[in-house]
């Protein structure tokens, strides 16, 4: 396997979603096209929003997907959106769910969130079900409550705003809970380069993809939330690409276990970087702008 175990899968296809915007017509025929390229292994489900399933099954009676498309369905209206998005997908030839992105409504209570959570995965035991972690007063009892469920949390880690980011001590907080109780997670937003950054447009503090692997490495080696804090902050590639490139096979398989993908939308940019990072193997080739793969 080109990528190895800990990049197998690790960057879901969120090209609709902001700041790439990626008009539908365009994304689903580029998620084929990276789906059967060199870095297919690299590349997750097709991450879509419940509320445009409507246009999607409008485009693939005009275009047939190629296949199956795998959706990772996002919910951000929360649990209520889910059955109804699935008699949705249920007609719909060669489409499937592998995953849901739930979000937590604030007039939600965490009694009713697992009382509803309950209930859609006892009607869909294969499908991934990933529970937007809230940053207010609840978080700490959801992911005490997602302790031995077959639930897995969701961590925004950025967005349009910089309030949307959390900063390093929050985010090492967070990722130190999951690893440590054995809750499996993903990320989204924010996260456009491998290594921490700051956005030359914007001057958000960005975390990064690189940083966050090796975050879950330093958790699993008992690096308390300072330590952890410490690598998210890291801004040299070198540091961090020496630190994974380093780790066994099976050490690189328990990293992925815990963080188990994260939303991008773009495929070229953390291809770019990885292979910049010397992380994937230079006989993958970059992405050409304005292809689909």
């Amino acid at each position: 396997m080109t990528f190895g175990p800990l990049l197998t899968g690790l960057c879901d296809d969120a090209a609709l979603f902001p700041p790439g915007n990626a008009p539908l017509p365009v994304a689903v025929p580029a998620h084929a096209g990276h789906r059967s390229s060199a870095h297919a292994p690299l590349v997750g489900a097709f991450v879509f929003p419940a509320g445009r399933l409507g246009e999607l099954a409008d485009h693939l009676a005009q275009h047939p997907y190629p296949g199956e498309l795998a959706l990772s369905l996002t919910a951000p209206t929360g649990t209520a959106a889910v059955r109804p998005a699935l008699e949705q997908v249920d007609v719909m030839e060669s489409v499937s769910v592998v995953a849901l992105e739930i979000a937590v409504p604030a007039e939600q209570s965490v009694d009713e969130l697992f009382a509803a959570l309950a209930e859609i995965s006892a009607d869909l035991p294969d499908v991934d079900i990933f529970v937007e972690v809230p940053r207010d007063e609840r978080r700490a009892e959801i992911l005490a409550r997602m302790v031995g469920t077959p639930y897995a949390a969701k961590f925004r880690t950025g967005g349009i705003v910089a309030e949307a980011y959390p900063d390093e001590a929050e985010l090492a907080a967070a990722v130190g809970t999951v690893v440590t109780t054995g809750v499996p997670f993903k990320a989204t937003a924010g996260l456009h380069h491998a290594v921490r950054n700051t956005d030359p447009k914007k001057g958000f503090e960005q975390h990064g993809f690189v940083n966050l692997l090796a975050a879950v490495d330093a958790v699993l080696s008992g690096a308390d939330t300072d330590e952890v804090a410490s690598v998210l902050a890291e801004r040299d590639g070198a540091v961090l690409s020496a630190r994974l490139g380093a780790l066994s096979d099976d050490r690189a398989a328990e990293v992925r276990r815990r963080f188990l993908s994260y939303g991008t939308c773009s495929i070229a940019e953390p291809l770019e970087d990885l292979l910049g990072l010397g992380l994937v193997p230079s006989t993958v080739s970059p992405i050409t702008e304005g292809t689909n793969a």
